[in-house]
């Protein structure tokens, strides 16, 4: 199937004294799975029905390819689109379905029948070929909602929160489908969802928008490892956010110091700071530290406050001052014995596992 990239230029949208997006810039490759990730308000599904043709820009150029779309009905933009809400054609059949968009472009009835076999056979939906909706359970009916979108080989296919009226067992089981089904087919694709896990576990890369902006753009592995600002580190998985003092210039080794809550001194790669003068925030996370006895220097020391077990691993709470709390993951093994509340530890938080942005970012 043929791919287009997409570009999206200065793009701006206001309704009325409401600015939804301003100054959005994304290029995205041909047959890339690009994911636009953020909560709710935050702009994502504006900038999907702007790129469907739903909506009109306030300022800005969309092209698919070389060719600006702009002026271009949605009708005519050959786009797939897939709604949260299936919209399935409830006395139609699972094949007349799919082939509903393909008789609308008034394409031969052999064309027609081969590409609904072919998507029948990719979706694993051949042996429903003649049940209506109503005899579907909800994640066969997403397979058809996605199965109708593909078959006409758009150029771009969008998709907006397409698994959030699915159990969580289901979404799991569906996304690994959707992933599947992309690479095979290999078309541009444009996912919307505030879902992080959905994000990082479908997507070659992010846009993670706030407030209308993108705040980063990056591989799953950059936007939850590297993360640019202090947004996108606490809304990407879970972060740590300790007050801290930068207490000198930069070391041969390429860190720099801070003190934080406590009285200990902490090292961040340069590389890994974000712009600042000397009151900073540093970020690290749960799961990247490492558990021990008190010790001078470089490890948070502190008292375990709480500690929620969950089979394979203990959350625990370290009061490392009277004002800041950290928290810390803990695999468990045969010889670690869970710590108790009130047990003194040492917390080793590795430089690069540290990011140091502005207190007041």
């Amino acid at each position: 199937m043929p791919s287009t990239p997409v570009r999206i230029e200065a793009l701006g949208k206001r309704f009325g004294d409401f600015t939804a997006l301003q100054d959005v810039n994304l290029a995205l490759a041909e047959g890339e799975f690009f994911t636009l990730l953020g909560s709710s308000g935050c702009g994502k599904t504006t900038l999907l029905r702007i790129v469907a043709g739903f909506l009109k820009q306030t300022s800005g150029q969309v092209r698919f390819g070389e060719r600006p779309i702009d002026d271009v009905p949605a009708h005519r933009r050959n786009t797939g689109m897939v709604f949260q809400n299936y919209a399935i054609f409830p006395h139609l059949t699972v094949r007349d379905n799919i082939a509903y968009g393909l008789h609308a472009r008034h394409l031969p009835a052999v064309e027609i029948e081969r590409r609904v076999a072919r998507m029948l056979a990719v979706t694993r939906l051949d042996e429903l070929a003649h049940r209506r909706p109503k005899e579907l359970s909800g994640g066969q009916q997403q397979r058809v909602v996605l199965a109708r979108a593909v078959v006409i080989e758009p150029d771009v296919l969008l998709m907006d929160e397409p698994l959030s009226n699915l159990d969580a067992e289901m979404r799991v089981h569906l996304r690994n489908e959707i992933r599947a089904l992309q690479r095979k087919i290999g078309v541009t694709t444009i996912y919307v969802t505030h879902d992080q896990e959905e994000a990082l576990s479908l997507s070659d890369r992010i846009a993670v928008i706030q407030r209308g902006r993108i705040e980063q753009v990056g591989t799953p592995h950059e936007i939850f490892n590297e993360p640019t600002t202090r947004f996108v580190a606490g809304f990407i998985g879970e972060s740590n956010f300790v007050p801290a003092r930068r207490t000198g210039e930069t070391a041969r080794d390429g860190t720099v110091a801070f003190v934080v809550p406590g009285g200990a001194r902490l090292r961040v790669p340069v590389r890994r700071l974000r712009s600042g003068d000397e009151a900073m925030s540093l970020a690290f996370r749960p799961h990247q530290v490492r558990l021990g006895p008190p010790a001078d220097g470089a490890s948070l020391n502190g008292e375990v406050v709480d500690a929620i077990y969950t089979g394979a691993s203990v959350r625990y709470s370290v009061r490392i001052d009277p004002d800041c709390d950290v928290t810390c993951l803990a695999l468990l093994g045969e010889d670690i014995v869970p710590l108790a509340i009130g047990a003194r530890v040492g917390v080793h938080v590795p430089a690069d596992a540290i990011t140091a942005f502005p207190a007041d970012s």
